[in-house]
């Protein structure tokens, strides 16, 4: 026995070169931010928000989102949406509003919330959960439903 020696690109070619990998992890990269992508149009979609000439571009854990809206209610809870979604980071909010309002306030859930525990440190009025709940649908499906690390709408009350 000893040392064989043979052409190196003569033979079965087994193995991919460096050039062929690179393009089917860039090709595999590209399919999965598209199904991301997809997924997040979902959740908008799935919840039925109202958002005219939707587009989302996605980065990383970054996702920026642009379009219209006709309220700044509709606007925060399209960013909520988004921003509840395991995986995202950080919301890039590009929408615009035809009838601007002035910005609710954001509250990240703490491990033993509840609305009406929000509520009271809000509004000095535990009661006063209901305006939480249904600023916070169709994201929220239950007042009990809600957990840590989840981002709510916290507006403000009406005179």
């Amino acid at each position: 026995m000893g040392l064989f020696s043979f052409l190196k690109k003569a033979g079965s070619n087994i193995f991919k070169s460096k050039e062929t990998r690179a393009a089917e992890e860039a090709a595999e990269a590209a399919a999965e931010k598209t199904q991301r992508l997809v997924a997040l149009r979902g959740v908008i979609d799935g919840l039925g928000l109202p958002i005219s000439e939707l587009d989302l571009e996605i980065e990383d854990d970054q996702v920026t989102v642009y379009g219209q809206t006709d309220s700044q209610a509709d606007k925060e809870k399209i960013i909520l949406a988004l921003g509840n979604v395991a995986g995202i980071a950080t919301v890039d909010d590009r929408i615009s509003v035809v009838t601007p309002a002035p910005q609710a306030q954001f509250y990240e859930v703490q491990s033993g919330d509840s609305l009406s525990k929000i509520a009271k440190k809000y509004y000095d009025d535990a009661m006063k959960y209901p305006v939480i709940f249904e600023a916070n649908k169709p994201m929220l499906s239950h007042p009990d439903k809600i957990y840590p690390g989840q981002v709510l709408r916290i507006p403000a009350l009406e005179n």
